[in-house]
């Protein structure tokens, strides 16, 4: 039998919730060493940062780096440490992106920046990320700082390039891979393999669990951006053709362009180009009726059975099960 082939009966919302219960106390554990980890006498940051932490968000990359510690059997708090690093981070990318991308909805709440502003917002960012960094400083560990510090960097060029490509038609479906590798699946990657870097000193467990938060990374991105076009605001936290109203040439835009020709193509490179939703109905129709959506979530489900692939020779446990029940969460999900 796959090593995955086990799945809990149970619906999406439960699975996910069944899934965090696995590492509940972890999970607790976390919340409140980033509670503790937070503190400042400057009132709007505390205010920020309580806002943002209390938003509704399903906590998965840390989730990933527990989960991947408890499956090779590990017991001390660096684990806790490191999952609160992730979602620090995390967070701190989502205060930017939202500053950078004019979102004025993250999670159903009206964005931070919306609120307090962008610059408030954007030093907020960067108190987390300092925050973060610190706390991995203080576990002298340097193949840990080395990977924080190469792939904080790997990120931020990836915010970049997207920014650079912002209203670009011709983007093709490589240069979307290597933004999303960059700007949300290298997190998960780094989450999973330091999960298996605190624990294990085989290269093959550290590799298998870089290679599952990789993939499964990749195929969050798709599903969010499959939802983009599918979903309404109430169900996914987000405006319906935010990424279009961004000038942001996401998979379900490239295969349809692909597939389209005249008048439709012209209104996709049109709506890109100026980065406008104006037309979102008629776009949303072309989108569907090139089966835009189904091939995104197909290219995101080819990448979440190569996550669990790579967990094929891990040893039995609830945990490598939670790891590829979140590997089928991640893809069924409608928010």
């Amino acid at each position: 039998m796959h090593a995955c082939n086990k799945k809990f009966n149970y619906g999406k919302k439960i699975v996910l919730d069944t899934i965090r219960n696995l590492v509940g106390e972890d999970l607790q554990a976390t919340d409140r060493f980033i509670v503790s980890q937070l503190s400042s006498n400057i009132p709007m940051i505390k205010e920020i940062i309580e806002y943002v932490l209390t938003c509704g968000g399903k906590r998965i990359r840390p989730l990933v780096l527990l989960l991947s510690a408890r499956a090779l059997a590990h017991s001390s708090q660096k684990h806790i440490d490191l999952a609160a690093v992730i979602e620090l981070i995390h967070t701190a990318t989502l205060l930017h992106d939202d500053v950078v991308d004019g979102s004025t909805l993250r999670r159903g709440q009206k964005t931070a920046h919306i609120i307090w502003g962008t610059d408030a917002s954007v030093l907020v960012g960067d108190f987390l990320y300092s925050r973060a960094f610190q706390i991995v400083v203080d576990l002298n560990h340097k193949p840990i700082l080395d990977i924080f510090a190469k792939s904080t960097h790997f990120i931020a060029e990836g915010e970049i390039m997207q920014l650079v490509n912002c209203k670009n038609p011709d983007t093709t479906e490589e240069f979307y891979f290597d933004i999303i590798h960059r700007k949300t699946a290298k997190l998960f990657e780094v989450a999973a393999q330091l999960g298996a870097l605190i624990v294990s000193s085989s290269d093959r467990d550290i590799i298998a669990m870089r290679d599952y938060g990789l993939s499964l990374g990749i195929a969050y991105q798709l599903i969010d951006d499959a939802l983009d076009y599918s979903r309404s605001a109430d169900e996914t936290g987000k405006n319906v053709g935010q990424d279009i109203a961004e000038g942001k040439t996401t998979l379900p835009l490239i295969h349809a362009m692909r597939k389209s020709k005249g008048a439709d193509l012209e209104l996709l490179r049109n709506a890109i180009q100026t980065g406008s939703n104006e037309h979102l109905d008629s776009i949303l129709g072309v989108i569907e009726s090139t089966d835009a959506i189904k091939y995104t979530a197909n290219t995101a489900k080819q990448h979440a059975e190569k996550a669990k692939a790579a967990l094929s020779h891990l040893g039995a446990s609830p945990y490598r099960t939670a790891l590829c029940n979140l590997s089928d969460f991640v893809v069924e999900r409608t928010y």
